[in-house]
């Protein structure tokens, strides 16, 4: 199916009677399009999250009425538009979704349309499993894993012992849940999975880098741990070596799919002696007879490991520097654009200010004047009006005007398949 549905267009017409711009704006997002969502219908919705005078739980019911559709196309681009808004959006965006008792439901989804729906609601129940796991691990720890704080200074690195333990097993599982979309390069069919997948990729490169620190924090500590909190360490670095296989086959279809081989980092695997080193330690404690090693050898043992770590973790973070920087060039971009077409509107109309001090229902901002709804957006200045969207942005009364964040923007990755 291509083109908006009837249904949709009736859903959209319904939310400009009530005048509901955000509730419009979501329904052009999730449209029966098989596409992604449109860019200028997703920076709409992630400026509401950062207005104060916007309903976020309105915004999020939104969202979730529209996962009750019965077309896999619907429900899918729903789920991209929340996971979208959660990463770029506001943080009281995902404070809000954390705070829910429940979120997606779709367990049991099944769209019997044909067969492309059969192959792509296996994708939505694993991608809604993943974001209620998302806001699940900010309701436990109160931050997102993915934006966290990185470095020798960063907050996983100096976390204390006990805290750390508890905290990385939730990465772990927030992990899994994005690993469990499970997906390879010949199910990569259309623009809407594409686009999840593409969110997926990023929040891969975030959270394992996060973990990652983790685990250098919990090699660090290792040695200086009591018996029990060994047994748990040993048991989370056991765990994270699986998962380190598991991440590189994940990196491995994202290659396969066209991302640059710039953007994707590389692992390095801890050496092998470590694992024996940190089981020997544990045998140790527990009054087990083990070779004889000495403090020197482990010492020199953990220091490779916690390289080779930290070589996996510098790789992580300049892929993404790279993003931050190609979404700061991408917005710099745009906010000339929108200064060329100022001056441009300008020239043409030199006398414009005096004629809407004169007269201003007779020019374009006058439009505000016989609007039944008031946007929250409109600002009473004239002067915004000629950096507007294009009118098909919905049509939205009066004209939006977007503000430009540099965390606001998703990148967009050259590829053959986006």
């Amino acid at each position: 199916m291509s083109g908006q549905s009837l249904t949709d267009r009736i859903t959209a017409a319904q939310h400009s009677v009530t005048g509901s711009a955000v509730s419009k704006t979501v329904c052009k997002a999730t449209t029966h399009e098989v596409m992604g969502p449109k860019k200028k219908h997703l920076d709409y919705l992630i400026q509401c999250t950062n207005e104060m005078n916007v309903n976020i739980p309105q915004l999020a019911d939104s969202l979730f009425e529209r996962t009750t559709n019965s077309s896999w196309v619907v429900v899918f681009k729903s789920l991209i538009t929340t996971h979208h808004l959660m990463v770029y959006g506001n943080e009281r965006f995902i404070q809000y979704l954390a705070s829910r008792n429940t979120l997606f439901n779709l367990s049991n989804f099944l769209d019997k349309s044909g067969l492309q729906g059969y192959d792509m609601s296996t994708f939505i129940r694993r991608y809604s499993r993943y974001l209620n796991e998302k806001a699940v691990s900010y309701r436990q720890v109160a931050f997102d894993f993915t934006k966290v704080k990185r470095g020798a200074d960063g907050v996983m690195r100096t976390m204390n012992t006990e805290k750390l333990l508890k905290t990385v097993p939730i990465i772990q599982n927030q992990m899994d849940a994005l690993l469990d979309f499970n997906v390879n390069s010949n199910e990569l069919t259309n623009g809407v999975i594409n686009a999840a997948f593409m969110l997926l990729f990023k929040d891969a490169i975030r959270l394992f880098a996060a973990y990652n620190e983790g685990i250098i924090n919990l090699l660090e500590k290792y040695f200086d741990m009591k018996k029990n909190q060994c047994k748990e360490g040993l048991d989370i670095y056991k765990k994270f070596l699986t998962r380190m296989t598991r991440i590189s086959e994940f990196l491995k279809v994202a290659e396969q799919v066209g991302i640059d081989r710039g953007d994707i980092p590389d692992l390095s695997q801890a050496p092998s002696s470590l694992l024996d080193a940190l089981e020997q330690h544990l045998a140790s404690l527990e009054g087990k007879k083990i070779k004889d090693s000495t403090a020197a050898s482990r010492a020199t043992t953990l220091s490779n490991a916690v390289s080779s770590l930290a070589s996996t973790g510098l790789s992580l973070t300049k892929v993404d520097e790279r993003e931050k920087q190609a979404a700061l060039e991408e917005e710099q971009a745009l906010l000339k654009a929108l200064k060329e077409q100022r001056l441009k509107e300008l020239a043409k109309k030199p006398h414009t200010s005096l004629t809407t001090a004169a007269s201003p229902v007779s020019t374009a901002a006058g439009s505000i004047m016989t609007t039944p709804a008031i946007d929250i957006f409109s600002t009473p200045s004239s002067s915004n009006s000629t950096s507007k969207l294009p009118n098909d942005l919905l049509d939205l009364q009066p004209t939006f005007h977007p503000s430009v964040h540099p965390i606001s923007a998703a990148p967009q990755v050259g590829s053959t398949w986006g």
